[in-house]
């Protein structure tokens, strides 16, 4: 009788901890619907984490993005997620979201996954965001988009973009700086791609600045606010 006694007591931190282990995974993997009501929340982040290609196809509304099949741009790009804010990944089916999730939680950050990715969405009949055609900006037109006798700081961003998000805030109080004279020219480089490739801006957020309508200074990802007002006197 006492040794049946014992082994109850010992059975129990073990049903206990697979039991904290199950309700830990039924709160981060959520369903579609899970998943729609959790992002209505206030100061959280959605990231996708499929192609560029997939993404533009149709994606979730102010989603984020970092291919988790090209290592080195995810992680450059998740570098830039602020940790004080849950983090809501999907993918097209939950495979790869799935992993990606896993490598955030290890990093620090609190994560949801969207079980069964886009695929279940579309099931739910929820609502996709769909891009609209954009007209390509010429060579010509972007050149004349930058005034000659002004210093120019060019934003080469995107809203998917992570560090362009992270940036934001910085090239704003920039621009409002009493102390700087400077033209801001705001490009998308998630929509014009064909100008991207002709001014080799090979990654985003890059930066360009130009003094007598020549570039001077140009540097991609995170900029300190001290080098770019520096680089803009």
């Amino acid at each position: 009788m006492l040794n049946r006694k014992m082994l109850f007591l010992l059975l129990i931190p073990a049903f206990s901890f697979l039991s904290c282990n199950s309700t830990a995974q039924q709160q981060t993997d959520l369903s579609a619907k899970e998943f729609e009501n959790g992002i209505k929340s206030p100061n959280i982040q959605v990231l996708d984490v499929r192609t560029d290609k997939e993404f533009k196809s149709g994606h979730l509304k102010d989603a984020l993005l970092a291919d988790w099949t090209n290592q080195q741009q995810f992680v450059e790009r998740v570098q830039s997620l602020d940790k004080s804010k849950p983090v809501y990944t999907y993918c097209l089916s939950g495979g790869r979201s799935g992993a990606a999730a896993n490598y955030l939680r290890d990093k620090g950050y609190t994560v949801y996954n969207m079980q069964g990715g886009i695929s279940a969405w579309k099931k739910a009949d929820l609502p996709l965001e769909e891009p609209a055609a954009v007209e390509q900006m010429t060579l010509a037109q972007y050149q004349a988009a930058i005034p000659a006798d002004k210093t120019v700081l060019v934003d080469f961003g995107a809203e998917w973009c992570p560090p362009c998000k992270k940036m934001n805030p910085v090239i704003d109080s920039l621009s409002k700086a009493s102390s700087l004279s400077f033209a801001l020219v705001k490009i998308d480089g998630g929509d014009q791609i064909e100008l991207t490739k002709q001014l080799n801006v090979e990654a985003l957020p890059t930066f360009i600045i130009y003094k007598n309508n020549k570039e001077v200074w140009r540097k991609t990802g995170i900029v300190a606010a001290a080098e770019l007002q520096q680089q803009l006197q």
